[in-house]
């Protein structure tokens, strides 16, 4: 909807107040309450909100060392952009309207801003004359527990709603019918579709599949994904995870990023019928690009200390760059079935990334392939990736990959 449409809907509806929210940079939500008087003049005016968002972490405790924000700049408002079309209501907060913002008008803010970054990403893209296309999956555990009752037990030995490792389980999936039916219901509601929601093998474990779309759209679902999901299950008194790795005996969480690039008239560019493997030349110049830059974007997708516990051998997370048909023991699976389903999954996030973040990455790195036309010269692994053991390792620590990252 645009400005104007969302300006005469807020007010023939009589609403009282809406809900909006940014995104720091660990893809946490930062947002408020305003009333409709401030609302409406936000969307034409933008509205302040305390730079701290940027310098501070996910347990609000503030670091200085960025120019950004910090003590020394005294913590003035930047100024966030209501996006219009970001529009939904919340089912579960009786229809509450909900808006996402971002600082891409912010003289100060603009450069550190996750959203805004993509949409400078996916600009480029868009000049080059391609569409990104991307989709986010998501697994996470769920625990029979309250804030309240998570604190008491000083956040150790959670409770999770069903014992056992059973991937793909109807029976446990039955059990919890109704959270898992309010769940893709107030999903769908909140216009985040899915294109499908399982078990995965762990104790209490889920995965969701979100319906691919253009990268920003995606971008934003994924991160009100997290969002939501935590929400709906404080309904049932559960509480919802997405830790890369809580617990050493269990795997991991993952936050898989599907892509493609189509061109402006909607043409699908990654598949060619008479190639090796049916990818074409764009898409194997994509593919080199991401594999030329993934060790040094590491920190993109795996954001914190705990996300380098997921890197396992042989815990359906990777541990070394690689990349194979339909593979899924290496970094990057590519699917060339068909021309309707031809992508590439790039494995390596967690599910505790900021999706903007690991999405513009993802995204950045297949175009430097793309504009530097770097030919894809790794071969693809048949098999167990675990036993290649002369495969480039990656970063085994937060710290090694941020250095990797500097230089």
């Amino acid at each position: 909807m645009t400005k104007s449409e969302i300006i005469e809907l807020i007010q023939e509806q009589e609403v009282k107040n809406i809900k909006f929210a940014v995104t720091d940079v660990d893809g946490v939500l930062r947002g408020k309450i305003i009333s409709t008087q401030k609302f409406l003049k936000a969307i034409e005016e933008n509205v302040g909100f305390c730079n701290v968002i940027f310098g501070w972490d996910v347990a609000d405790q503030c670091y200085t060392n960025t120019k950004v924000s910090g003590w020394h700049t005294g913590y003035p408002d930047v100024f966030a952009t209501i996006a219009p079309e970001t529009y939904r209501k919340i089912p579960w907060e009786n229809g509450k309207p909900f808006f996402l913002a971002d600082f891409s008008d912010s003289n100060t803010a603009a450069a550190v801003c996750p959203r805004s970054l993509l949409k400078k990403i996916d600009a480029e893209a868009r000049g080059m004359g391609f569409i990104p296309k991307f989709s986010a999956e998501f697994e996470w555990f769920n625990f029979e527990e309250t804030p309240r009752s998570l604190h008491s037990k000083n956040y150790q030995n959670p409770t999770p709603i069903t014992p056992g490792m059973f991937g793909y389980s109807v029976l446990r999936a039955s059990q919890k019918s109704e959270f898992i039916h309010q769940l893709w219901d107030d999903l769908l509601d909140f216009d985040i579709p899915l294109e499908g929601l399982h078990t995965e093998t762990g104790d209490g474990v889920y995965e969701a599949a979100i319906t691919y779309d253009d990268v920003l759209v995606s971008a934003d679902r994924a991160t009100l994904f997290k969002t939501a999901v935590k929400e709906i299950a404080a309904k049932h008194e559960y509480i919802a995870s997405f830790m890369a790795k809580w617990n050493p005996q269990l795997p991991g969480c993952s936050g898989h990023l599907h892509q493609s690039l189509y061109d402006l008239e909607g043409n699908r560019l990654f598949f060619d019928e008479n190639s090796l493997n049916h990818m074409s030349e764009l898409m194997q110049n994509y593919l080199a690009g991401l594999l030329h830059c993934l060790p040094y974007l590491l920190p993109f997708f795996a954001p914190t200390t705990n996300s380098y516990r997921r890197y396992v051998e042989g815990s359906w997370a990777p541990t070394s760059l690689g990349w194979g048909l339909e593979n899924r023991t290496t970094a990057v699976r590519v699917i060339t079935n068909s021309p309707s389903s031809s992508r590439i999954e790039n494995r390596v996030p967690g599910a505790d990334t900021n999706p903007y973040l690991s999405m513009a990455a993802s995204l950045a790195a297949g175009l430097y392939g793309i504009k530097n036309k770097l030919p894809l010269e790794m071969e693809a692994t048949a098999g167990n990736q675990y036993e290649k053991k002369d495969a480039q390792p990656f970063p085994k620590t937060l710290a090694e990959a941020t250095e990797a990252m500097k230089s």
